[in-house]
């Protein structure tokens, strides 16, 4: 029994330094992909509530700052839209992941919808 806790506990080491057993990169946790569809899919919708309780459809002229707040909304849309693609792409290598593209693009997309609606309450 001490021969077997013995060799578990340097396996759990291996793990815990290098990622996987005897590998050398270190991947993402197993809920990434799954937390990260579903945060930009929420935000997305969240900013699409914003953009209708904001007024896009309202009868007055548009100003210069009207058309930056929509162009900031849209970028972010897109940019959490292609979340999803980012992460689930297929790789070729196996220790190559998505998951820091594609929380780089997730955290654009939350910050350029977060200025659209700062502008929007400001201006």
């Amino acid at each position: 029994m001490s021969l077997r806790l013995a060799v578990h506990t340097s396996t759990l080491k291996s793990v815990a330094t290098t990622g996987s057993p005897g590998g050398s990169t270190m991947r993402a946790p197993a809920g990434s992909v799954v937390g990260l569809c579903s945060a930009s899919a929420t935000l997305c919708a969240m900013g699409m509530a914003f953009l209708a309780y904001w007024g896009v459809h309202e009868a007055t002229p548009w100003r210069a700052v009207d058309v930056l707040i929509v162009l900031l909304a849209f970028t972010g849309f897109a940019a959490l839209a292609s979340v999803p693609w980012i992460v689930t792409t297929p790789v070729p290598e196996e220790s190559a992941e998505r998951v820091g593209a594609a929380r780089r693009a997730f955290a654009l997309g939350i910050a350029a919808i977060w200025l659209a609606a700062v502008l929007a309450l400001v201006l």
